[in-house]
């Protein structure tokens, strides 16, 4: 398999100090009593805000100190050739970082603290592809007194490493067991095969037809990890889907072993009662499970597709939670797992990007745990940007693009685990769909037709 280029730019080691003679400006609330942050933009993406510690101006930054990414970029092909397009109207690209000081957020639609100074750092992205780059690692001054001498100073590393990635792209809606495609540029390669198919809902081992037969003794595992709730009426249950290689073997499953069921006097799927799915991969002659999604509908202005992903190291109950966020019931968003430590990497938005602010640190996040939060940690194999899913909202035709990190694929299975997690996202979407409306004709099964 052929992985697609993409480029990871990172912020990070942020840190801001201010002449002593700046203390005594009445018209700035300084750092050292109040909280700083900062927003940082890059063209075309979204804009992320960050904390920034202060340091006192005798103090030099510990360069040894372990610390957090404070954003991170992804850049496809077509992103790197937009940004250094060239024009009369346009120089390099930069990255552009307003500091404040006083907190974060707003107070009645106004931006509740205080520019202290801007930065511009320009980017030369030519042959980031392939080869890392640091464009700027120390102290750089900040605001109106920058030529001065005596201006506030804030201290950075920026660079942009390769971070090529597999690209599959399914070829229809999970429940309709389309074909998936590898994707480079403008070649798309058939690699996989989905088959949707209904659990016999009286297989109390929850076991779909569509695995392959096992070992009567491995068999009742897999209801440990849902709970049967046979209920009548408001719930929706046995959906299960198998990812085949073009061999025609089974290389990876979702399967739904917790019912999606509306909560007593709602008719939604909540967040103390979510549905759930194992994802499983083939060993030993059977299936064992790898991760655990489970999703519900959140309540609120958002509205939206709650979910959180957990990690099954060697089917230990001690479950590793990868991602936790919402998705936008409407428009929808991406279902990223990205470890990197820094702001917004774990969150969504309906375009695709991520967005600061709102999602849940996965808890085996490396933060504080090396270069920029890198380090290995316990029972968790995975690091940096690992996977990303499309999902399109309510009522949309959703045909998913999965983007897996070439770091985290040493085989077939491994991709294949990836497809089946980003098809039970999307599945999840219509799982939690308020029972007041009607499941499409594929996603009913026979029973359903007969009552």
């Amino acid at each position: 398999m052929d992985p697609c280029p993409f480029v990871r730019i990172t912020v990070g080691n942020l840190a801001l100090r201010i002449p002593v003679a700046s203390k005594s400006a009445r018209s700035v609330v300084h750092p050292s009593s109040s909280p700083c942050f900062c927003k940082i933009k890059l063209k075309n993406f979204p804009l992320q805000t960050a904390v920034v510690p202060y340091i006192p101006p005798e103090n030099q930054f510990p360069e040894n100190q372990l610390q957090n990414l404070a954003a991170t970029f992804h850049l496809n092909k077509a992103d790197i050739d937009k940004l250094a397009a060239k024009s009369i109207f346009s120089t390099k690209p930069s990255l552009k970082i307003a500091v404040y000081t006083g907190r974060g957020g707003s107070t009645c639609g106004l931006n509740s603290g205080r520019l202290l100074g801007k930065v511009s750092l320009p980017l030369d992205l030519a042959g980031t592809e392939s080869r890392a780059c640091v464009f700027h690692n120390g102290w750089i001054p900040v605001g109106k007194e920058a030529n001065k001498g005596s201006s506030a100073q804030l201290h950075l590393n920026v660079k942009a490493e390769p971070d090529p990635r597999f690209v599959f792209r399914f070829d229809g809606e999970p429940e309709c067991s389309p074909q998936v495609f590898l994707i480079r540029g403008n070649i798309q390669q058939p690699v996989f095969t989905c088959k949707f198919s209904f659990r016999n809902t009286g297989d109390r081992n929850q076991r779909s037809r569509s695995l392959p037969s096992e070992p009567s003794s491995s068999r009742s595992w897999l209801g440990s990890f849902g709970s049967v709730r046979e209920r009548s009426g408001k719930e929706r249950k046995g959906w299960s889907i198998t990812v085949h290689d073009l061999s025609g073997s089974p290389v990876a499953a979702a399967s739904m072993v917790t019912p999606f069921v509306a909560s007593p006097g709602s008719d939604r799927v909540t967040r103390s009662n979510p549905g759930s799915w194992l994802i499983l991969r083939p060993g030993d002659g059977t299936w064992k499970p790898w991760g655990r999604l489970e999703a519900w509908r959140e309540r609120g202005s958002s509205d939206g597709l709650g979910y959180r992903f957990e990690l099954i190291p060697n089917m230990s109950d001690a479950a590793i939670v990868l991602a936790e966020s919402t998705l936008s019931s409407g428009k929808g968003g991406k279902f990223v797992i990205d470890l990197s430590g820094g702001g917004g990497n774990n969150n969504s938005s309906a375009n695709g990007r991520a967005t600061p602010g709102s999602a849940t640190s996965p808890t085996c996040s490396p933060r504080s745990s090396g270069d920029f939060g890198y380090g290995l940690w316990p029972y968790c194999v995975y690091r940096g940007f690992v996977m990303s899913a499309g999902v399109e909202g309510e009522g949309k035709c959703s045909k998913p693009c999965v983007e897996v990190s070439v770091q985290h694929v040493n085989c077939t299975e491994d991709a294949a685990a990836f497809v089946a997690l980003a098809a039970a996202i999307d599945l999840s979407m219509d799982a939690c769909m308020l029972f007041t409306h009607k499941l499409r004709k594929e996603l009913c099964s026979p029973h359903d037709f007969l009552t």
